[in-house]
């Protein structure tokens, strides 16, 4: 249904809404677009190794429980000749190893298969046939700590894509399990996410044949196929989280980050509920920092009183961070979820069982489609207080908020300018627009 814009006199209130470059309180909320679909191409297109093309082709099946399983040195190559060349200029390679600890330096995790020296490389060569020559190094890794990686590659030219793993498990002749997808971001990185957390996370946010964090999304909206990582660590507290968002964010070249950590921290309330938010806090403004956008969930529900006669305060906490950081998406209520579905905990009250794993991605892909993926209705430019129209309301309401006063919760019908800031200029434009009715 299409909006109607209202005319309005605006005599009365001109003196009240001139529009000064300096504000008391300066708004800081960023306005972020549409996700933008990255959808994976490499499904099931001729793959290639040394360990021979049946293996390989187990890297990019949809099955994410079977594995491309080779031995360091080696090559997981894939012809994308088929795929669209507007497809293909420009991608995201990411790769998945099984290992349930993302980052095993922080635990004294094992690596398990894991590619830790290795170059992301291309081939302008016809699809059809394996080429030997011409491959060109676009990204070089050494040293790997982490069970999964993603890498945006300008492949404008070329058919070829491979990861040549030349070190695994830290040595030559290491053993190397891992899936393997291409995505398509020529219109840039959008749909990219990961999600850090403890061993919920960890237990929980794998890729998932059928009834993952991607696929889920992909179920409710066939065009999106989200990239995906799990950046879980079993045990850790935010204030691990805190001392190595920095480095991990620097290997993460996505866009949404989800935040959730807590229930280590609540269990014997070791960390105390004030750190707890501190930590947080300071993972959401290393998040912002970036350019990229934090997600943050309510902890979850738990019936073992260590953390449960903890919870409240510091689920407190995470309501405190949604109220002084309005950039952060709020992830599921997992707290109301598990309160709500208590028999979908495992047998020692912390835990989900298979089935609240499943249910947790689920809410997981159903809370971020409708909070970031779904548009709805085309909102009416400057309608910011969501009434079908633009009015004087609205230029009230933005210049209460620019003030540091009132709430404002339309961020896409306020940014008008298309810097993607909600500032003073985008309260000109909004006055300039009902002047001109």
């Amino acid at each position: 249904m299409k909006h109607r814009r209202k005319r309005t006199m605006l005599g009365v209130l001109s003196a009240a809404l001139v529009c000064s470059s300096v504000l008391a309180y300066p708004a800081h909320f960023t306005a972020y677009g549409a996700v933008t679909a990255n959808p994976v191409i490499s499904r099931e297109v001729p793959a290639y190794s040394t360990a021979g093309t049946g293996a390989a082709a187990s890297g990019n099946d949809k099955f994410y429980y079977s594995f491309w399983n080779a031995t360091a040195p080696d090559y997981l190559a894939y012809d994308l000749s088929a795929v669209p060349e507007a497809q293909r200029k420009s991608v995201t390679l990411v790769w998945y190893n099984a290992t349930g600890q993302f980052d095993y330096t922080i635990l004294n995790g094992s690596p398990n298969g894991m590619p830790s020296d290795y170059t992301v490389e291309v081939n302008s060569a016809p699809g059809g046939t394996y080429p030997e020559e011409g491959w060109e190094v676009r990204a070089t890794v050494t040293g790997n700590t982490l069970h999964s990686r993603q890498h945006v590659v300008d492949m404008a030219g070329c058919n070829w894509i491979r990861l040549h793993v030349t070190g695994s498990d830290g040595k030559e002749g290491g053993y190397i399990s891992i899936n393997m997808d291409v995505h398509t971001t020529a219109e840039g990185v959008s749909d990219s996410w990961i999600f850090y957390g403890d061993s919920i996370t960890a237990c929980g946010m794998m890729n998932c044949y059928g009834t993952g964090f991607a696929e889920y999304v992909h179920q409710i909206d066939s065009t999106y196929y989200p990239i995906q990582e799990n950046g879980g660590i079993g045990g850790i507290r935010s204030v691990e989280g805190a001392a190595n968002m920095e480095r991990w964010l620097e290997a993460f070249p996505g866009k949404y980050v989800s935040i959730a950590y807590g229930t280590n921290d609540a269990w014997g309330n070791q960390t105390g509920a004030a750190q707890y938010y501190a930590n947080t806090a300071s993972m959401v403004e290393q998040v912002l920092a970036t350019g990229k956008i934090p997600v943050v969930p309510r902890i979850p529900y738990a019936t073992e009183p260590g953390v449960g006669d903890n919870l409240a305060a510091y689920n407190a906490m995470v309501d405190k961070i949604y109220e002084n950081y309005p950039d952060v998406v709020k992830g599921p209520d997992f707290e109301a979820y598990f309160r709500e579905h208590p028999e979908l905990l495992s047998a020692d009250g912390v835990h989900p069982s298979e089935q609240g794993y499943d249910g947790m991605r689920q809410l997981w892909a159903q809370t971020m489609y409708d909070a970031v993926y779904k548009t709805g209705d085309t909102p009416v430019a400057g309608d910011l207080n969501q009434d079908g129209a633009c009015t004087v309301a609205d230029v009230v309401l933005l210049q209460k908020w620019l003030m540091g006063a009132g709430t404002l919760t339309n961020w896409q019908a306020a940014e008008l300018t298309g810097d993607g800031v909600i500032d003073s200029a985008d309260l000109c434009i909004l006055r300039r627009m009902l002047t001109n009715q």
